[in-house]
């Protein structure tokens, strides 16, 4: 047998050189060493740390307090690797035994800022035509238009800060302040008595959805055990349809009572409310913890997350993410470097995909194209829409840790292309014209289900994934931020494109988006099922 010397360092902070022999998993002593970084990379790819017992041949060895508590972690079973490819053909993580922790009561209250997202977005689609006479901006539809997007230029803004804020804070505090502009916002389009104190409300509520977008899936992913991530981080999109849903649902009084716009506006100030108070009572993130070196306040979190039983395991997995590294938080421009740029692109790129497929442009001609049909009620027809989002979700959700994020991102794109060639061929072939309605009313439904099944819920949870610790707010916010700046210029534009262009044109090069982010995320997007966010790291980041 032959073996292989490493030249590793030790603890947080110790700079402990130590010199370990492995012969074949085995050495001369009984107790494990985890958690090493190895300093000759070419050295330890496809190296396997085995869980059990592991012979060690230590000189010169100085352990500090916090390396005693690593050398008693649970061992696991973890390949490090240091290529993408490698990345995929990793054996998955499986966990021992069953945690005694709590995490799906926080997740919960975090997806209080996902439904918010979702209402806020939705609301204004029924409530328009109603607060436009309330406000006398009936023939100006420029006006009726900033209404619109002052949402939207807000969450370019709140998407970008809220990364930051996360990085300054932490995500449970920046709850809380987010709390601030989602309830004034809402409270000013509540008593708006002319269009500049609305667009002012749809403004700050923008900024309050703009950084729910960037915090809630980071935090989300970051107190999710590793095995059931993908399924707790596709709730967000799940909860964001709901949230899109239940403002369709609130417009049904509308017909009745022209005033009723005011009210479904001022729902919105509830859980806005109960967000700040939920995240009062809500753990904070492990992760920001250990990187602020609050170890003590780390393992609580972890417990409560977690369980008792998992503390070690889990704090074990964050110092091997964190050791040798003394690097200071990353700056934006470091998002840029050449370090950092490849693994940042991807995360741009499936958002620039996400709404370059059309998602946004087919909701807004969903009512044109139902009508077409013979639906003329046009609450019924947002609201199947809606249901056919929530729906495409909720399958999504219970096969995210299954399937896998990359599968179900190639069968969303290829189901979405598939959609938009048959909306497509709806409106331009003569042989279909007398199944023309039926036809549109089939491609938008399984447009919309195909969406919902990956190119929805998992650039979202993907993200925080795939980014490294340092740098993990602010590329989720830098990518979010490309969502809602592609997303503001397809709803300045679409009408006009379509215009000039016809619909089943637009409709023709949607799909063409949609078999090229096939062909990017065949190449470049990594499966991430089944591993912890520390595995990954060390994976895509073997420099660290």
């Amino acid at each position: 047998m032959q073996a292989s010397t490493f030249a590793v360092k030790g603890g947080i902070g110790f700079g402990v050189q130590k010199r370990i022999r492995i012969l074949n998993g085995f050495g001369e002593s009984k107790k494990p060493i985890l958690g090493l970084r190895m300093t000759d990379r070419s050295a330890c790819c496809g190296l396997r740390t085995i869980s059990t017992a592991m012979e060690t041949e230590l000189t010169g060895a100085r352990v500090g307090a916090y390396g005693i508590f690593r050398s008693l972690a649970k061992p696991r079973s973890v390949k490090a690797q240091a290529t993408d490819g490698d990345l995929e053909n990793a054996p998955f993580t499986v966990p021992q035994g069953k945690s005694s922790g709590t995490v799906l009561p926080y997740v919960g209250v975090a997806c209080l800022g996902a439904i918010l997202f979702g209402y806020h977005l939705g609301v204004v689609n029924g409530a328009l035509e109603y607060l436009a006479k309330d406000l006398g901006i009936v023939e100006n539809t420029v006006l009726q238009g900033w209404v619109v997007s002052a949402l939207l230029a807000g969450a370019t803004v709140g998407s970008f800060t809220g990364g930051t804020l996360a990085d300054k804070f932490g995500r449970t505090r920046t709850f809380q302040l987010d709390a601030i502009p989602l309830t004034i916002g809402a409270f000013l389009c509540v008593t708006a008595q002319s269009v500049q104190t609305m667009i002012i409300g749809r403004l700050l509520a923008g900024i309050g959805i703009g950084v729910t977008s960037a915090v809630v899936p980071l935090y989300i992913s970051e107190i999710s055990p590793t095995e059931i991530r993908g399924t707790l981080g596709s709730v967000n999109q799940l909860f964001i349809c709901i949230g899109i849903l239940a403002a369709l649902v609130a417009g049904l009084p509308l017909a009745g009572n022209p005033l009723w716009w005011r009210t479904m506006f001022g729902i919105a100030i509830l859980p806005s409310i109960l967000l700040a108070l939920g995240m009062a009572v809500s753990p904070e993130s492990p992760r920001w913890l250990f990187q602020q070196g609050k170890f003590a306040e780390a393992e609580k979190s972890i417990k409560t997350l977690f369980g008792k039983e998992r503390v070690a395991e889990v704090m074990h997995d964050l110092t091997a993410a964190a050791q040798g590294s003394t690097e200071p938080e990353a700056g934006w421009f470091d998002l840029f470097s050449s370090r950092y740029w490849k693994v940042v692109s991807v995360g741009a790129a499936l958002f620039l995909f996400q709404q370059l497929a059309g998602i946004n442009a087919v909701v807004y001609y969903s009512t044109s194209v139902f009508r077409s049909a013979g639906i003329a009620s046009d609450v019924a027809a947002s609201a199947l829409v809606g249901m056919a989002n929530v729906f495409g979700t909720a399958v999504a959700s219970s096969l995210m840790d299954r399937q896998g994020r990359k599968s179900l991102l190639i069968t969303s794109f290829s189901g979405m292309a598939a959609s938009m060639l048959l909306l497509s061929l709806s409106f331009t072939w003569k042989v279909l014209a007398p199944y023309s309605g039926t036809l549109a009313v089939l491609g938008t439904v399984l447009y919309v289900l195909s969406f919902s099944l990956g190119a929805g819920p998992v650039p979202a949870l993907l993200l925080p994934e795939i980014f490294a610790s340092r740098i993990r707010a602010k590329a989720v916010a830098l990518s979010l931020g490309m969502h809602w700046i592609s997303n503001f210029i397809i709803g300045l534009y679409f009408l006009s494109v379509v215009t000039k262009f016809g619909i089943s044109s637009v409709y023709l090069g949607f799909a063409t988006v949609c078999l090229l982010a096939v062909l990017y995320i065949a190449g470049n997007v990594v499966e991430t099922k089944g591993r912890s966010l520390e595995e990954i790291e060390r994976a895509l980041n073997p420099a660290i």
